[in-house]
């Protein structure tokens, strides 16, 4: 973990410095279906849409692409799933980077679970290039929101084999996007701010081709007391069975054996001990083609990891919100503690081993609370992780400004309501062209259609709160319009 860090940390001096990072070399001998899943909706600006599209070209430029190399897609997260380009599409560097190059960024919501399910049909659909026996994987980019679930979408993914890479250049739920990457989530999901995103390439490259290489048996999602076992797709089910042995190192007389349909390629073992490791071995058994035995070996991880991360959340100016990960069985309950600081005054709260979150109350606002979350084993054995909680002043801004395409020249603005007794909400919207206009609505009211505002053009759109006694804070952001020539539906770009 050092020698991570110290990586981590010399290559963002390198960056903040102005050098650039040391070029890759090429990347051959080396097959998959790789997909990116990119926020394109009105919750990211367009800088930071265009950052994230150098650092898609990052990751890719040192592949070779082609039919028996690494093929990719992109597809936007917006109000509709949209593909960019299907994976047959651009199979050399020079045609793939222009194609990034010109991808344009479509605003709307950000229905991610609906991207999610688009994306694990055209994983495998023919009509979008996949190929059906390459390892498939997901690198989704996120400013850390969706608008709808995406639980079931990515518990689905992962159960057909797609390994999941997700990058969050916002805040986002530690717990949710925690649970919808491939395990261990360490690996697998990345916090990073966006002008950051070079930092992580190397990071991020190495484990993709962990996936993509791994053509004969291998372990993912591993935990403390289970891991997923995959393997390429050797037989079918009209053509025999696979006789799969698994056994701790140390104790061969242990051994456990189970027959598995030759359909299958992917299989979890559980109830499993932990920090123990174990020899596996896959024996095709078929009457048609002689395939030899694969074998590999796994290491569960320690049982003691929890917590590992302390995400603070939802802070208003009396309370916050606080979570940790992972949840164990192992562990009895939990202890949290908060007091303010500078301060001795201490907090406690107790919780049973089946939570891993809770809300702290009655709090004072702008003050800084120092909160420690302590597993207590059932083995006796105790963990403890700290965090700092920061309330806010009262009168807070508004929270999550959300825009939705509503016509040719129109779109409707959505905001989470502020903490405090407010009274109304205020609307400026400065436009490109023609005059700034202000809209004030009630309390109940988080919802505007704002017109005048053609295609192509870019305005500033600010909420504030209004109260009786002090002023609100506004919160702003800007939206540019993009050309509204596409077809309802799922939408695929065609260029040449």
């Amino acid at each position: 973990m050092l020698a991570k860090a110290l990586l981590s940390l010399g290559l963002w001096l390198r960056f903040a410095a102005g050098q650039d990072a040391p070029e890759p070399g090429p990347i051959s001998n080396s097959e998959g279906d790789l997909l990116f899943l990119l926020d394109s909706s009105a919750s990211v600006s367009h800088y930071e849409f265009s950052r994230v599209k150098d650092f898609v070209w990052d990751l890719l430029q040192p592949f070779t692409f082609g039919p028996r190399d690494v093929q990719t897609s992109i597809i936007h997260i917006s109000t509709t799933p949209t593909m960019e380009f299907p994976f047959n599409q651009y199979l050399t560097s020079s045609t793939l980077r222009k194609a990034i190059g010109a991808t344009q960024q479509l605003m709307g919501d950000t229905n991610t679970g609906k991207a999610l399910s688009y994306a694990k049909e055209k994983l495998f659909s023919r009509e979008a290039g996949a190929r059906p026996d390459v390892p498939k994987v997901l690198v989704w980019v996120t400013d850390g929101f969706s608008s709808d679930d995406i639980s079931e979408p990515t518990r689905l993914l992962k159960d057909m084999g797609v390994t999941v890479f997700i990058v969050s250049t916002g805040r986002g739920n530690f717990m949710e996007l925690s649970a919808a990457a491939s395990q261990p989530s360490e690996k697998h999901l990345h916090f990073v701010d966006v002008d950051d995103l070079p930092i992580i390439s190397q990071e991020l490259r190495d484990g993709i081709l962990d996936v993509i290489r791994a053509n004969r048996l291998h372990a993912t999602d591993v935990t403390s007391s289970s891991f997923r076992l995959m393997w390429p797709k050797l037989l079918s089910q009209d053509s025999g069975y696979y006789t799969l042995e698994y056994t701790p190192a140390a104790d061969v007389a242990r051994k456990r054996t189970q027959q598995v349909s030759g359909a299958v390629t992917s299989l979890v073992l559980s109830d499993l001990e932990p920090e123990t490791t174990y020899e596996v071995a896959l024996i095709p058994e078929s009457n048609v083609h002689y395939f030899p035995p694969q074998t590999t070996r796994v290491t569960t991880l320690a049982e003691e990891i929890s917590p590992v991360q302390v995400l603070i959340s939802e802070s208003g100016p009396r309370s916050f919100h606080v979570s940790w990960a992972p949840l164990l069985d192992s562990v009895l309950s939990y202890r949290v503690l908060y007091g303010p600081l500078p301060g001795n005054a201490v907090t406690e709260l107790q919780l049973d081993g089946s939570h891993n979150s809770t809300v702290v109350e009655q709090l004072a606002p702008n003050t800084t609370y120092l909160v420690t979350v302590t597993a207590i084993y059932k083995s006796g054995k105790e963990k403890s992780l700290s965090a700092k909680a920061c309330t806010q002043e009262e009168g807070s801004r508004v929270r999550h400004l959300r825009f939705e395409d509503a016509g040719p020249n129109s779109l409707r603005a959505s905001w989470d309501s502020a903490d405090g007794a407010v009274l109304g909400y205020r609307v400026r919207c400065r436009r490109q062209s023609g005059l700034s206009s202000v809209l004030s609505v009630s309390p109940e009211v988080r919802s505007v259609l704002l017109t005048e505002l053609p295609s192509g053009t870019t305005s500033t759109v600010c909420v504030k709160p209004v109260y009786s006694e002090q002023p609100g804070k506004r919160l702003c952001r800007t939206v540019r319009r993009q050309p509204a020539t596409e077809a309802q539906g799922y939408k695929h770009r065609q260029r040449a």
